[in-house]
């Protein structure tokens, strides 16, 4: 299984890419959002990446964070979702928007992605909500693919510089929204309480820093009355 490809990028088209691996090349196919984050052609890349084998199929999906990896192996896991509908949910809402449409069982967010209509997008935040907690306390980034022991590692026969223009896809709300629910879970909360507190947080303050979303998020889970 392939986990992370580090190289070239020889080609771009609208929904995939050609990545130039030490003379081999890997068409990887990524979510709009990816793909507008993906450096131009002959820069270095490296990106995570899934691999579907089928009787009749072997492709590559690619993603710029472990969060959006995961998503789309969860969300492929729901029936009646493929890579295709995985995808546009991705570059719908990207992986911090999924994360918060799950962890508050907004499943309208969900429906607003093409192809996904209302029957769907309801089944997808039943069968994921549960999982929204340890899917948003994950802070992989593409900048730490470089050292991940746990993934596959293609290398290139020589090293390839990171480019900087992918680096920008690793989010500091993530980063922020993983810290606070680490801290809402060493205080005690519930991992699906303190999700969605630190999604509905993260709504109302998008570009708040950790210390600012555990504050937020203890005040929505503060008794009423």
């Amino acid at each position: 299984m392939i986990g992370k490809l580090t190289g070239r990028l020889d080609y771009r088209a609208l929904d995939h890419v050609l990545i130039d691996v030490g003379g081999v090349g890997y068409i990887v196919y990524c979510s709009d959002r990816t793909m507008a984050a993906l450096p131009g052609v002959g820069e270095a890349i490296s990106i995570y990446t899934d691999m579907v084998v089928r009787e009749d199929l072997m492709q590559l999906y690619g993603f710029l964070s472990l969060v959006e990896k995961e998503w789309h192996r969860l969300l492929c896991s729901v029936q009646g979702v493929g890579a295709k509908v995985s995808l546009a949910i991705l570059s719908a809402l990207g992986p911090d928007g999924v994360s918060r449409a799950i962890a508050l069982g907004d499943w309208g967010a969900v429906k607003a992605a093409k192809g996904v209509g209302p029957k769907t997008a309801q089944r997808i935040v039943l069968d994921l909500k549960d999982k929204a907690p340890s899917v948003m306390a994950m802070g992989g980034t593409i900048t730490e693919a470089m050292d991940g022991p746990e993934l596959e590692v293609v290398e290139p026969a020589e090293p390839v510089p990171m480019p900087k223009r992918a680096v920008k896809q690793s989010s500091g709300s993530a980063a922020a929204s993983a810290g606070a629910l680490s801290a809402l879970s060493n205080l005690g909360y519930g991992p699906s309480d303190a999700a969605s507190a630190v999604a509905e947080a993260a709504v109302s303050l998008p570009d708040a820093g950790e210390a600012d979303l555990i504050r937020a998020a203890l005040k929505l889970l503060a008794p009423k009355g």
